[in-house]
């Protein structure tokens, strides 16, 4: 019986969606942290009476035909990339995009990598980094003897040091968009690497059209709505339970079969 099968198909996409709706609500708290839908297609048919086919000699054609559908399969997970509600945090390396953009990260692979998470620090030498320790590029330094570190909504980094009452610019953050945001490869760590799907990025400072900017002492929070994740949870598992269903009747109708005499 085809809906065995069938049904097993619909129980493995709704494990698949627990799976996503889990790790949406696991990164509720997550710094920039966007949220993943995953999507369904229809598995191919059979055509037991095709459609448009001749049912007679004189021409006459088969109207709607005899398609058996043979389930379902996930066909994408999605990141869904709207812009997550920013929490103040009055940390001076803290710093949030408001827009589009991601902050460029150099890899000790030598690769770059991108962010939104602007949870950023100082390395010993002074350089600032992401929690991990990678180099935000461009690389900025700040001096030891800094009391003040200013980071503005274009990305200056202006810095008062001790002892002077002037205050200079150490470097010029800068921000990278895609043409398809959904199609960066997340490597973990809020971090999102270049692939053939996303496009090659575009470098510019913040500001400009079509890019974000940067908004000091502010972290973006996870765009994860907690009410809808539970609510699609409950549907899931609605949908795995009455595939189960359907597994146990074809069953029993099997069982009914196996007992003919």
């Amino acid at each position: 019986m085809r809906s065995l099968s069938i049904a097993a198909t619909g129980m493995l996409a709704q494990q698949t969606n627990v799976e996503v709706i889990s790790n949406n609500i696991a990164n509720m708290n997550t710094t920039a942290y966007t949220r993943r839908r995953p999507e369904f297609t229809d598995l191919l048919y059979q055509n037991l009476r095709r459609v448009g086919a001749q049912s007679s000699d004189t021409g006459t054609i088969v109207p709607t035909g005899v398609q058996l559908g043979l389930g379902v399969k996930t066909s994408a997970v999605y990141r869904i990339t709207e812009q997550g509600s920013v929490t103040n945090t009055d940390n001076t390396l803290d710093m949030a995009i408001q827009g589009k953009g991601y902050f460029r990260v150099l890899l000790p692979s030598g690769e770059t990598a991108y962010t939104r998470d602007g949870a950023f620090q100082l390395s010993p030498q002074g350089n600032i980094v992401t929690s991990d320790g990678y180099l935000v590029q461009p690389q900025i330094t700040v001096p030891p003897d800094a009391v003040s570190v200013t980071v503005d909504t274009s990305g200056q980094v202006i810095v008062k040091q001790d002892g002077q009452t002037q205050t200079s610019v150490k470097g010029q953050l800068t921000l990278a968009t895609f043409a398809n945001d959904a199609g960066l490869e997340a490597r973990g760590s809020n971090l999102y690497m270049e692939t053939p799907a996303s496009g090659q990025p575009v470098t510019q400072t913040p500001g400009k059209p079509g890019f974000g900017t940067v908004l000091q002492g502010y972290l973006e929070s996870s765009n994860v709505n907690v009410v809808s994740e539970v609510t699609n949870l409950i549907g899931a598992q609605r949908a795995y339970e009455m595939n189960s269903k359907v597994i146990q009747a074809s069953d029993e109708m099997l069982s009914t079969i196996n007992q003919m005499k």
